[in-house]
């Protein structure tokens, strides 16, 4: 018997919320709300005492599964590894289905961001490639080849 009743959300912590904001609207992603959080609830859910932060969310077009994207004033973010890979533990990359993959991944290089490997294509189903967007995130781009 199973007790999840749907998938809500990914969070990603980043330093620059605007930046990335405007890089997963870019993609496609539709802004649903941003606003600060802080106080008894924030601090107990995350176990520490005086945070606040600044959360965005993000969907698809027509809904579905939210981004959320939170950017720390207290405490001080901790960095990461802006060049983690595949292998490391952790949260590696978030997936986008996409129409058009070449036309993406164009406009995604025009805004300075590449990629991490190369298009692939597995069997005659997806062709996929991850991009390495603000702050190391690793997004995966995958489109349907039938």
């Amino acid at each position: 018997m199973t007790h999840i009743r749907r998938f809500d959300h990914v969070g990603v912590t980043v330093a620059d919320l605007d930046r990335a904001i405007e890089f997963f609207t870019g993609l496609g992603l539709e802004l649903e709300g941003r606003m600060p959080i802080e106080g008894e609830f924030l601090d107990t859910v995350i176990g520490m005492s005086g945070a606040r932060t600044e959360i965005a969310m993000l969907r698809p077009p027509g809904g579905g599964t939210a981004l959320e994207l939170s950017s720390f004033v207290r405490p001080d973010h901790e960095p990461g590894s802006p060049h983690a890979m595949a292998n490391e533990l952790g949260l590696r990359n978030v997936c986008f289905e996409v129409d058009d993959l070449r036309l993406v991944l164009d406009q995604l290089a025009a805004d300075g961001y590449g990629l991490v490997g190369a298009v692939g294509q597995f069997e005659d189903v997806w062709r996929m490639a991850y991009v390495r967007g603000p702050e190391g995130i690793i997004v995966s781009l995958a489109e349907r080849v039938s």
